[in-house]
């Protein structure tokens, strides 16, 4: 997984979410920028986000409320681009047994 969170954060996420991941850290968005999947948290709901506590500037040390789209890529040895999903929707994502389907099609 690759976040623009600060790796203290990433540490404590990974640890309270009780997850068996590599977290790459991307400080600024700068690899995910390089990718076309970065927005800006509109004003409004930035204000909806500080309402819940959820302080993105604090957790990405970073005051520019840029953050990535969901994006899940199946890379090859060759590296070749195998799979791609890309949601502007945060709230969608690909479910991990679709992806580990694609994976068994790709490696069968």
């Amino acid at each position: 997984m690759i976040s623009p969170q600060t790796e203290e954060h990433s540490r404590v996420f990974v640890k309270r979410k009780n997850l068996s991941v590599v977290l790459l850290s991307d400080p600024g968005n700068q690899t995910a920028g390089k990718y076309g999947l970065v927005y800006t948290v509109p004003e409004d709901l930035q204000k909806v986000y500080l309402q819940f506590g959820i302080d993105i500037p604090k957790y990405n040390d970073d005051d520019s409320w840029r953050l990535p789209m969901p994006a899940r890529y199946i890379i090859d040895q060759d590296q070749v681009v195998r799979y791609a999903k890309v949601s502007p929707d945060y709230t969608v994502r690909p479910d991990p047994s679709h992806t580990i389907d694609v994976l068994k099609e790709i490696t069968s």
